[in-house]
């Protein structure tokens, strides 16, 4: 070989040994880390009057289908009464979706009705920097939480070191009611909880996690991935732990399609590249397991599509040595099973390890998609709701059933919570704040 060829060799292979390190490797290496250095974190036991005042917050946006389902299911939490209020943050919805949770005549129900539509980051922000105190839990309008996660999240804050809860969130087929978790999302299970022995969790699943107010620090209003940043940036300013609680379960239904996913996906890659320059200190030695997990888990997964490119592009550079040759055959052999892999069925269980190339290949087309969208600064900061299953039907009213029920502030009010008696207070005197539905009727 020529000096040329050897370097394009090498950069081949490097490539793909990159790739392998972060699907293959970095789980086995995780696995042997977690069990020779870490401990499995242990909840505390909570009496009910020691738990925190909590709130469980969910962001909404158009979501009149689901809304009045989501907020009976708060509701029901097993959680002291008392210490429980539940905030829906509307981001500018334009359907029923302020209307129906005015319906609800509960003290411990309120509405933050944003008139201007800004993204969920913003949301996040403004509802947050109002409640200040106690635990918020964060979830969205299409996720149904298990009446005890509540209590398994707020347990965890009897221990000062605890900034944030991660829970599980579970993945249902939205026509069977049936657990269809994927062997990706079994995967990036397997990963949290490797993390959470270490010390080193990631981010959280934004259908479920809680966090500690007193660490709470606003995020830039353009994030586009609020689940991962906001725990990590209590973690990078205050050094408080992120756990994983696979007791704490909440369900989702799966995308209808394959589109929905991957725009999903490409959002998340977009995020992801764009939460490096607010988390980038996490990378610096001093953070310990946590600068492995970021660099190995996150920003080399994130800049995988890169290195696809550049093992197949290289390749055919080399096509005049027979390794090579034999390696571009089996790229060639493996993308062609990914055209084919979503075309097979989930059922029986062993077909399922044909869909994976389809899977990997659709994951990392999202990542490269949403890196440009980031670059270029094409990705919106608004989100949409995601079509959960086939014909999924939006309603749209012109005029919301309860007019009589929706009061909106002006802009120079803001609202505060009062923690013993759990409504809402009006400051006149305070500028900036969002608009409120405050119902202090009884059920």
């Amino acid at each position: 070989m020529t000096a040329t060829t050897q370097l394009l060799a090498a950069a081949t292979l490097g490539s793909i040994v990159v790739v392998a390190y972060v699907y293959l490797g970095y789980p086995i290496l995780v696995w042997f880390c977690s069990r020779l250095f870490g401990r499995p974190p242990v909840r505390p036991s909570v009496p009910d009057t020691d738990l925190p005042m909590l709130t469980l917050m969910i962001a909404a946006y158009n979501e009149e289908r689901d809304i009045g389902e989501r907020v009976r299911n708060a509701l029901q939490t097993n959680y002291p009464a008392s210490r429980l209020r539940v905030v829906v943050a509307s981001d500018g919805s334009t359907d029923a979706t302020n209307a129906i949770v005015a319906g609800f005549r509960n003290p411990r129900v309120k509405l933050f009705a944003f008139p201007v539509r800004r993204g969920k980051a913003a949301v996040i922000n403004d509802v947050l920097g109002q409640i200040r105190d106690g635990v918020v839990m964060l979830s969205d309008a299409n996720t149904t939480i298990d009446p005890n996660s509540a209590r398994h999240l707020a347990a965890w804050f009897a221990d000062p070191s605890v900034g944030a809860v991660c829970g599980r969130l579970v993945l249902t087929d939205p026509q069977v009611g049936r657990n269809v978790d994927s062997l990706y999302w079994k995967y990036e299970t397997f990963l949290k909880k490797c993390e959470s022995r270490l010390g080193a969790l990631l981010g959280s699943n934004g259908g479920i996690y809680a966090i500690r107010w007193s660490v709470f620090t606003p995020i830039p209003t353009d994030t586009l991935v609020d689940d991962f940043v906001l725990p990590l940036l209590a973690r990078s300013n205050t050094g408080c732990r992120i756990v994983y609680d696979r007791d704490a379960v909440a369900c989702e239904e799966t995308p209808a399609s394959m589109i929905s996913e991957f725009h999903r996906r490409a959002r998340i890659g977009a995020g992801g590249f764009q939460s490096i320059g607010i988390l980038w200190r996490l990378l610096l030695p001093q953070h310990g397991w946590v600068a492995f997990t970021f660099l190995s888990h996150k920003v080399l997964r994130w800049v995988c599509p890169f290195f696809l490119l550049a093992a197949l592009g290289l390749n055919i550079l080399l096509l005049d040595e027979p390794l090579f040759r034999a390696l571009f055959a089996a790229q060639l052999t493996f993308y062609a099973l990914s055209l084919c892999g979503g075309s097979i069925p989930a059922r029986p269980r062993a077909l399922r390890i044909l869909r994976l190339p389809a899977m990997f290949t659709m994951m990392n087309a999202a990542l490269f998609v949403g890196f440009w969208r980031w670059a270029l600064g094409r990705q919106k900061i608004t989100w949409r709701r995601t079509q959960r299953e086939v014909g999924d039907r939006v309603l749209v009213s012109e005029q919301p059933p309860y007019p009589n029920r929706v009061t909106t502030l002006g802009a120079s009010d803001q609202v505060t919570f009062d923690a013993t008696a759990h409504d809402a207070t009006r400051m006149d005197s305070v500028p900036t704040a969002p608009a409120l539905l405050s119902h202090s009727e009884g059920r």
